[in-house]
This record gives structure tokens, C-alpha cells and sequence, in this order.
């Protein structure tokens, strides 16, 4: 099973698969293999896979709630996943797990969202008289600026930020995919600011450190790092913020202003258009006045109401 195992993560490296991915299929399988206690891999059946499955929607965390839809998903994937690798390479000649199907996800509706005056008094919370103040401000000008994700904001490099173009390069970002996304005047100038007063100030122990943002002692910021001081200056407003809260405010200002679904989408770095689409449903009736407002039959000044369609005319048609 370990060298079957090893196999899976080596195909799924060759597909270029993020870190994260690989450790969860893994992590997820080696659950599986322990609950089914079936060491043949020839052995296991659709009945096996089925009764685990069964087992999951009746599990409870210890945060005390059951598994969310989302990680029942990629648990049954991981399982999907490595049986279809399995066929593919002959090991086993019926995949069990073929018409198993994962749960319908929800489509989401996004949580109320910050104003742009709630915004703008969290950009104004971060104390800019001291450098770890600017270098906080400078981070969440980035986020609200160019909506990337977390993950995203902590692995980027030095050399990632064109000031002059005002363009960040993210690198093998969520899927391994690498895209450019624009930055706004504002994020220019406090990342101006930040790398030429504060960054240098973290690092002057660690000049080896290439990556953009740094903590106190110059080492790479840590996601852990980024969410406690965006929640703590959320606290400060009375709102309860994440960093992912602002890619969704970065999105869904664009849509409302105009901006195009597909330029938001390559923006955001989403694969399908249908993910960026959650940001149209969470603006509701703001949708509506926009359609209603540049539709050209809606902007028609004939009164449709008034136009009937010729019934004596179409019966006739009809009784030849």
C-alpha cells in the first residue's frame, strides 16, 4: 500500500499539483485505508467506499458539527482520484469508486460585505508613525488593490513587484497557475514606502531573505501572522475581517462599477467564470438597477404594454 501510495503522489506531482493538494489526497486516503482495514487493494469494493462515505456524513468534529460539504467532496476525491490512477496503470482492472458521486455543493451567496468607508477607516487603523504600521498598511492596500489571496501575498518575492509598471507577478498561485495582476496608485505608493523604510529595517540581520513581506525579525511572513493582525485591526473597527474579506471587496467593486466578468476572472486567477459569478450574486438587487438601467429594451421609450400581438391573424395561419 506505502509503495502504491508513493505512486499516487509521484502522478500527482507530474500534474503539477500544489503541495497542499497532494498532502490533503494523501492525508484523506490514509484515513480511508484505516477505516476500511482492507490491505488488498484488489479487495476493495464499491460497498466498502460506499459504507465510509455513509460514515462521513454522520461524523462529528471536534469542533462538534459535521463534516461542511467542501470536505466531503475533497475526501471523496482523494478516493476517486487514486482508484482512477489505479485503472490508468493496470493495477486493478475495475475502478470501484467509478460511480461514486460527491454531494451537490451549495451555490454560495457571500457574507455582507465591507463598505468603502468601513475600508477606508480599517486602511486608517494601522499606526504609519512606526515601521510594523506601515508595513501592516502596506498589506492590506495590496489586498484591497489587486484581491490576491493569502497564500498568494505571503509567498511573494522582492522581485515580484513592478512599482514602476505597478503590476505584481503571482507565482504558481492556487492550481500552479502563474498570472500579472495591475495595482492601484495607492498600494504603489505604500509598497514604495514600505520597501524602501520598513523592509530594510526587518531584514538588516537577515539580508538572504528574498521574499517581499517579512515579520519583525525579517523572516517570511506567515499566513497565521497575516490573518491575527487583519483580525485585529477588524476589532478596532467592530468588524470581524479576514484577508480573503478583501479579495471579495476587491471583486465585487469592480463588477459594480462595470468592470468586465472575464478581465475579474483572470484578475482573480479562477479557472471557471462560474467561481467569479459569486461575486455578481452577492450584489442581489444592485444587479437589477444596473439591467434595468442599461438594457436597451428597458431604456425603450415605446410602451410594450400597448403592443398585442395579431390573434385573428395567427388563428387564421393556424386553420390553414
Amino acid at each position: 500500500m506505502d509503495n502504491l501510495m508513493f505512486k499516487f503522489t509521484e502522478h500527482l506531482k507530474v500534474l503539477n499539483r500544489s503541495s497542499s493538494t497532494i498532502n490533503a489526497y494523501t492525508t484523506h486516503l490514509e484515513h480511508f485505508f484505516k477505516s476500511v482495514k482492507e490491505t488488498n487493494i484488489q479487495k476493495i469494493n464499491k460497498d466498502m467506499i460506499e459504507n465510509y462515505i455513509s460514515g462521513l456524513y454522520n461524523y462529528i468534529t471536534v469542533h462538534n458539527k459535521p463534516y461542511s460539504t467542501g470536505t466531503l467532496c475533497v475526501k471523496i476525491r482523494s478516493i476517486k482520484r487514486f482508484f482512477e490512477f489505479l485503472e490508468k496503470a493496470n493495477i486493478i482492472f475495475i475502478d470501484p469508486a467509478e460511480r461514486i458521486k460527491e454531494p451537490k455543493v451549495n451555490r454560495r451567496i457571500l457574507k455582507p460585505l465591507l463598505t468603502t468607508k468601513e475600508i477606508n477607516n480599517l486602511m486608517d487603523q494601522p499606526n504609519l508613525g512606526t515601521l510594523m504600521g506601515i508595513r501592516d498598511r502596506t498589506i492590506m492596500e495590496v489586498f484591497y488593490s489587486t484581491g490576491i489571496r493569502k497564500n498568494e501575498l505571503c509567498k511573494l518575492s522582492i522581485y515580484d513587484a513592478d512599482l514602476t509598471g505597478r503590476m505584481i507577478r503571482i507565482n504558481k498561485g492556487k492550481g500552479q497557475k502563474d498570472r500579472v495582476v495591475p495595482m492601484g496608485k495607492h498600494a504603489a505608493r505604500f509598497l514604495k514606502e514600505y520597501i524602501s523604510k520598513a523592509r530594510p529595517f526587518f531584514t538588516k540581520k537577515n539580508r538572504t531573505c528574498r521574499h517581499l513581506f517579512v515579520d519583525r525579525f525579517g523572516n517570511p511572513i506567515q499566513k497565521q501572522t497575516v490573518s491575527v493582525m487583519i483580525k485585529k485591526y477588524g476589532e478596532k473597527i467592530n468588524k470581524k475581517v479576514s484577508p480573503h474579506m478583501f479579495r471579495h471587496c476587491f471583486a465585487t467593486a469592480l463588477i459594480k462599477n462595470g468592470a468586465d466578468i472575464f478581465a475579474v476572472q483572470k484578475m482573480l486567477g479562477h479557472v471557471c467564470s462560474s467561481t467569479t459569478q459569486i461575486y455578481i450574486r452577492s450584489l442581489g438587487l444592485d444587479i437589477k438597477k444596473i439591467h434595468a438601467k442599461t438594457h436597451p429594451r428597458e431604456k425603450d421609450k415605446i410602451d410594450r404594454k400597448t403592443i398585442k400581438p395579431a390573434i385573428e391573424r395567427i388563428t387564421e395561419d393556424c386553420g390553414r
